[in-house]
């Protein structure tokens, strides 16, 4: 039996995997990106897709994240998972998307996608006021949920 050292019970120690052996070079260990990270992309894809289908739902519209939604609000039963105001003359519209709230409902990353996009492309509808039908023509909202 082979003993391995895992001192203080940490895990294991140095490379996982060896050189290939043809071109000597290490393989490389596939890491699991940050929630954070593909929280972000998933914000950018939806953009590009809304982008593409609707450019005038984005026209005089800032969209940012924020991690949880302020405390000063009044939650009625839940917590909210996305936020809009409407542009007024002097200032841009603006749509924040909440990150914990919407990765706590989302049981898979592929459910997270879809409903980050939803949720965009209805608080746009919502603050511009144009139709559902026109941000999002393919229909993507009436996908299953995961």
């Amino acid at each position: 039996m082979i003993k391995r050292r895992d001192r203080h019970g940490r895990g294991l120690r140095g490379r996982l995997a060896t050189p290939n052996p043809y071109t000597g070079t290490l393989v490389p260990v596939a890491r699991e990106v940050a929630p954070a990270v593909f929280f972000t992309r998933c914000v950018t894809d939806a953009l590009a897709q809304v982008s593409r289908a609707c450019p005038q739902a984005l026209a005089s519209m800032d969209v940012g994240v924020e991690d949880v939604p302020p405390a000063t609000q009044a939650w009625v039963d839940r917590v909210p998972l996305a936020a809009a105001v409407s542009a007024t003359p002097s200032a841009n519209g603006q749509v924040v998307v909440f990150r914990r709230p919407i990765e706590r409902r989302a049981r898979t990353r592929a459910g997270l996608r879809i409903l980050v996009y939803r949720t965009i492309v209805e608080q746009l509808s919502e603050a511009t006021g144009i139709p559902l039908d026109e941000i999002d023509p393919a229909g993507h909202r009436d996908d299953e949920d995961d």
